[in-house]
């Protein structure tokens, strides 16, 4: 049997069925979408000049943008309906280091994610041989959260940025020639976001995978059964105290019954000896 084989055998698919091994399978899925959506991301918009001179208008302006959203170097020319002058323009704003952060945290998640679920179903005994696994994949799994909470939240901004910055409507109060009342200007195609805001979706949905991931991490540490083992000793102790209270006040019973027994013989044999007073006083008489 080669080692690909053993390695298959050996590994135990049953634990994608715990919840541990199951939202890193999740994570690695949505991490997958959520770079994909943003970093494969090209689209574009169309807009029409007009001129009264229909000779110097231009009814196709393509403007085409693409990650990572760096929008000052994207540049078109249009007519200025003064002439054959062209002029040339550039979109406004600069969404890269949003998105480009927003692709790399997806990215190394995606990666640590596999990781991680090769190790829970092949490797799962020397994950928990020591706890130095656990240790790891609970740190890594909170700056994980806090990365996607950050990058989703900087990325959902630049995106606001990326809609307005080409919105058609925008980017006609750039020409000099729409700002003449003659020359009719209008967008004929808008740039389609659809992906993009499932991109943003994505990377919230993967904030809460991982932020809900840290009670199960968490669980394979040593510091929740140490928690646990603290919390049992106390109750073990008092049950313990108690016990040798009760032994104590049965035992301190018990001899004080019979030392209630011993007292009474006394009293019967003194009893007892009651009737030889009047016997006595008969035979006196």
């Amino acid at each position: 049997m080669d080692p690909v084989s053993q390695l298959a055998s050996a590994g135990t698919f049953r634990a994608l069925k715990e919840p541990l091994a199951f939202l890193r399978a999740l994570e690695l899925l949505f991490a997958i979408f959520a770079f994909a959506t943003c970093g494969g991301y090209s689209g574009g918009l169309r807009l029409s000049v007009d001129c009264v001179n229909k000779t110097e208008s231009n009814l196709s302006i393509d403007i085409a943008f693409a990650y990572p959203f760096r929008l000052h170097q994207v540049t078109f020319e249009v007519p200025t309906c003064e002439g054959k002058e062209r002029q040339r323009l550039a979109l406004i704003g600069d969404s890269s280091s949003s998105a480009e952060f927003f692709v790399t945290v997806a990215v190394f998640a995606f990666l640590y994610s596999l990781a991680a679920t090769v190790v829970y179903i092949f490797f799962q005994n020397k994950y928990r041989e020591n706890n130095r696994g656990p240790l790891i994949d609970f740190i890594v799994t909170v700056v994980f959260s806090f990365l996607w909470l950050v990058g989703s939240s900087a990325w959902a901004k630049g995106l606001s940025d990326v809609k307005v910055a080409t919105d058609p409507k925008e980017v006609l109060l750039l020409m000099s020639a729409c700002k003449q009342p003659s020359n009719k200007c209008m967008a004929v195609h808008s740039p389609v976001m659809s992906s993009l805001n499932t991109s943003v979706v994505f990377g919230f949905l993967n904030f809460i995978l991982w932020a809900g991931n840290i009670w199960f991490v968490f669980k394979e540490t040593g510091w929740h059964s140490s928690g646990q083992r603290y919390l049992s000793d106390p109750m073990e102790k008092h049950s313990s105290s108690y016990n040798q209270g009760g032994y104590n006040q049965d035992s301190y019973g018990s001899s004080g019954g019979y030392g209630q027994q011993a007292s009474l013989g006394p009293s019967s044999d003194e009893f007892g000896q009651q009737p030889s007073g009047p016997t006595s006083f008969t035979n006196q008489i």
